[in-house]
């Protein structure tokens, strides 16, 4: 049994029937919702990192999603290029662990990226590397979703957990009185992948880290030549904050405007309130997640576009908002705890995982190692108990 049908819901589906495991998922919301974190027509896909774990996992990610699109049929990827420089960014670091794995890339000063990419400034040396882009994140769930179906998976929308109850046999859960279901319904396995509301779900049962759970904001702006080619997919880290952006594909509208948004700082959410009984009540939607925009962050955003980006109008065609789910160290939590499985690979830098989270979680689940990777110690339990507090390097 799996909650929620994110991305990371979806890939665990996915993957479980690929073994043939029995699946049933549940999602508290109706499909395509907004109100959570796997939303929208553009997430980033990378090889850069600054850490020489992510790097590595990003290979066997990409081989995953080439193996998504072809049994879904669908495109799911859309490789730009990817851009990474800033004082924050340690561009040797990121360019030695592109060298190191094999992944092609250069490394220019501000003035030829800037001749290469016109209507965007640089500044300092620039990474360049041609294997990175955008993904599809609604279409990506269908996808993986549609797989899980056609391989025998349930998917039930509008059915809300609201306690996990594990024991030695197995785990219920306990839904809201309007599931088809009825009260309760059990598991031998149960994968909590409930993103934000994870921690309301599993924190009663499975020692977690401290989980932050924030309001993001992102913005698209209008090029200001719709003609010109898509600018690669970027991550800034500036003196003072870290910004993302990269082509905004469906939700940019016809013109393709640009996604830009600030990575962290986002505003804190109460994602709901433990009962002092036997389990977990939530709040669905977060008990004060709103999806009002903050106005510092707009202001703080469209300054940023007015200094670094000539070629777009600073004025924002669009907003959203968006949860991010993250850990002290910002590494992923994934780890089994008798019948729960807890999947968290944590908004922000997560999304472009996907079908690899959901193959490790599924080697958690049946007990074997089939995800084509060793399973990440540090994305254990105890390594986060264990963590010091100082964050990867993204």
């Amino acid at each position: 049994m799996i909650i929620g049908a994110g991305l990371a819901g979806a890939a665990s589906a996915w993957a479980a029937t690929r073994r043939g495991l029995s699946v049933l998922v549940l999602e508290q919301f109706e499909p395509d919702h907004g109100r959570g974190s796997s939303h929208g027509s553009a997430r980033i896909v990378r090889r850069a990192y600054g850490d020489r774990l992510y790097v590595s996992l990003t290979g066997r990610a990409f081989e995953l999603w080439r193996e998504v699109e072809a049994a879904s049929g669908r495109s799911l990827l859309n490789f730009y290029g990817g851009l990474d420089f800033g004082p924050n960014r340690h561009v040797p670091t990121v360019a030695e662990l592109l060298r190191a794995h094999g992944v092609a890339h250069e490394v220019l000063p501000a003035a030829e990226a800037e001749m290469r990419w016109p209507g965007m400034r640089f500044e300092g040396e620039v990474v360049f590397h041609p294997q990175a882009g955008t993904m599809d994140a609604a279409a990506s769930v269908r996808a993986m979703l549609d797989l899980a179906r056609a391989a025998g998976a349930e998917v039930r929308y509008g059915t809300a957990v609201t306690r996990v109850l594990p024991d030695d046999t197995g785990a219920g859960v306990q839904l809201d009185s309007g599931s088809s279901f009825g009260e309760q319904v059990r598991g031998r396995v149960v994968v909590v992948a409930a993103g934000g509301w994870v921690e309301q779900l599993a924190g009663k049962f499975v020692p977690l880290p401290e989980i932050r759970v924030t309001r993001q904001q992102v913005f698209h702006f209008p090029r200001v030549d719709p003609t010109q080619v898509p600018w690669p997919s970027t991550i800034h880290e500036a003196a003072e904050f870290a910004f993302y952006h990269l082509a905004g594909g469906r939700d940019g509208g016809p013109n393709d405007d640009r996604k830009i948004g600030q990575h962290g700082g986002g505003t804190p959410i109460n994602m709901g309130v433990a009962d002092g009984g036997g389990g977990q009540e939530i709040t669905a939607g977060g008990a004060d997640h709103d999806g009002v925009v903050n106005p510092v962050v707009r202001k703080r955003v469209v300054s940023y576009v007015k200094e670094w980006f000539p070629g777009l109008v600073p004025v924002p065609s669009a907003e959203v908002t968006c949860l991010y789910t993250t850990t002290p160290s910002e590494d992923f939590l994934i780890d089994r705890t008798g019948p729960l499985v807890v999947c968290s690979p944590c908004s922000g830098h997560g999304a472009k995982f996907a079908p690899l989270i959901g193959e490790l979680t599924a080697d958690l689940v049946t007990g074997s190692s089939s995800a084509g990777v060793a399973f990440p110690e540090r994305f254990r339990l105890d390594a986060h108990t264990l963590a010091q507090s100082g964050a990867v390097s993204l």
